[in-house]
């Protein structure tokens, strides 16, 4: 029959710090699944961009699918523009929503959504619409 002795305090600090060890080339796993998210690769218009008149369309381009759960376009005053989107909450590559009528001034396109994989995105961009 074995006995077990408990761990005096250097065995203690000795098993945990080989735990660690052992457990540290683990840890590394989850960071490389991280870069699976979906990613935002392009806007319509431009980010930063000054346009002439309204859009004819707000898109997002993503290199993975994308549901998106929020969109809100303002303007410099915080007037929210509401947009009319095609993309039933499906998940997609390309998000396209087409603005109302706007005048000219700064706007902030803002959105939330779910990677493929599940984990909450945002971001936002703008553009201007000249005189």
């Amino acid at each position: 029959m074995t006995t077990v002795r408990p761990l005096r305090p250097a065995n203690l600090t000795r098993a945990i710090a080989l735990a660690v060890t052992i457990a540290s080339p683990l840890a590394i796993v989850p960071a490389t699944t991280a870069q699976a998210h979906s990613s935002k690769e392009s806007t319509t218009p431009a980010d930063g961009a000054t346009v002439t008149a309204t859009p004819h369309l707000i898109a997002i381009g993503f290199n993975a699918p994308m549901r998106i759960t929020m969109l809100r376009l303002t303007d410099g005053n915080d007037t929210e523009f509401p947009v009319t989107r095609s993309d039933n909450m499906e998940p997609v590559t390309r998000f396209e929503a087409v603005p109302p009528a706007m005048p000219a001034g700064a706007y902030t396109v803002e959105w939330r959504g779910l990677s493929s994989d599940g984990h909450a995105m945002s971001g936002r961009f703008s553009f201007t619409i000249a005189n």
